[in-house]
């Protein structure tokens, strides 16, 4: 009889497998499709009031926010359309802390922060604003008690990632902004990899500000939103015809609106079965970790994440190396770094990782494209080239 193993991924025909989900995802044929017709007959500018062609335009952004509202217990009106999440990050915490009493002056978050908001966070403390970076556990979690420490009367602005960038790790919301609500400070997350994948309630939660992005949920790349609770005050970053609430100006391009909105739709319609297939996948993978005798280690909690993201580390293995012997899988290194210089990623920097088992790390992407059979053969490949590395060390 024939063995029905998983066949390796450097003997695949065609493209290598598809395992980078954190970075984009194939946009969902049937958003293309709702996307079409404002790309032919609906051309209409959605801000021309005075005839059909304008307002068919404007109908199909108004029913796009209306489903990206509902995936996060918002109201349609607290939407507001722009680039991506990388705009929506700049415009929460450059317009939160400009638009703050002179009293508050000052922005928390965390070391694990995503580079735009890391960025924001240092551009404001240059421009006289006072920024505090809280560290990590090791599991990549928020210490609560040093929130808490410096949760005061001068914070206008707490940012927390909900479900972290590299290692998937889901930070407590509800408690973050539970103390955020208690502090009179106002509390922003950056939802770009949570948004359509975990459930959010903006209301139960306790959050103001929320950061969303398109193309991480099957939609168009281009196109995300920032939720902007009622009566929260932000200063614009963009001036011009007043568009959205006047927050950000610029006409909408009402294909992208509405392939978000169908989008979030699909993603309202399967969040559950979804994040349950996913759950089974990573069990999957740990699994055969496990069953496999390799040296490895999952950074980040096993437990307050996001099971699409599979962030391992292979200490005492080269992961340049690594990463060429993996050809046949389309992946990415958790090492984020400067090709010339190899730096280490600052996240796995955070959770105490040296800089060889930092570098050594890969970080696979689960979607919902992704099946059993995939998995199987991702972590044989990944293995296999492990223990090829490491039999070539020891016979040395």
């Amino acid at each position: 009889m024939m063995s029905s193993a998983p066949e390796p991924a450097a003997a695949r025909r065609g493209p290598p497998l598809y395992l980078d989900y954190q970075a984009t995802t194939p946009m969902d044929e049937v958003v293309l499709a709702a996307m079409l017709p404002y790309f032919g007959a609906r051309f209409g500018n959605p801000h021309s009031s005075t005839h059909r062609y304008g307002w068919e335009a404007m109908a199909g952004v108004d029913v796009a926010r209306g489903h990206v509202a509902g995936l996060i217990g918002a109201s349609p009106e607290e939407i507001i359309f722009l680039s991506g999440a990388t705009e929506a990050n700049n415009l929460a915490l450059k317009g939160a802390l400009m638009a703050a009493p002179p009293a508050r002056r000052r922005l928390v978050t965390l070391v694990t922060e995503h580079a735009c908001v890391r960025e924001t966070a240092a551009w404001l403390g240059h421009q006289g604003y006072d920024v505090v970076v809280l560290p990590v556990d090791s599991d990549g979690l928020i210490r609560l008690d040093e929130l808490d420490t410096v949760l005061d009367d001068q914070v206008a602005l707490v940012s927390v990632m909900a479900v972290n960038n590299e290692i998937g790790v889901a930070q407590p919301l509800a408690e973050i902004g539970r103390r955020c609500r208690a502090a009179g400070a106002l509390f922003h997350t950056d939802a770009a990899q949570a948004f359509g994948k975990v459930p959010l309630d903006v209301e139960a939660m306790g959050i103001d500000l929320m950061s969303l992005s398109a193309h991480k949920i099957y939609g168009p790349k281009g196109v995300g939103a920032l939720y902007v609770r009622a009566r929260t005050p932000l200063a614009p970053q963009m001036h011009g015809g007043g568009q959205e609430r006047g927050l950000r100006s610029g006409t909408l391009a009402p294909a992208l609106c509405v392939g978000f909105g169908e989008a979030a739709r699909l993603a309202a319609a399967r969040l559950g079965p979804d994040l349950d297939r996913l759950w089974g996948l990573f069990n999957q993978a740990r699994t055969m970790l496990e069953a496999s005798g390799i040296a490895w280690r999952l950074n980040g909690s096993a437990a307050a994440r996001f099971p699409g993201n599979l962030n391992v580390s292979f200490p005492g293995v080269d992961g340049a190396r690594l990463l060429a012997d993996l050809r046949g899988l389309a992946l990415s290194s958790g090492a984020a770094c400067a090709s010339a210089v190899g730096k280490p990623s600052y996240v796995l920097d955070a959770l105490g990782l040296d800089k060889s088992t930092a570098q050594a790390t890969l970080r696979i992407g689960l979607g919902r494209p992704t099946t059993a059979d995939d998995v199987a053969t991702a972590m044989t490949v990944i293995v296999q080239a492990v223990r090829e590395q490491t039999e070539v060390a020891w016979r040395r």
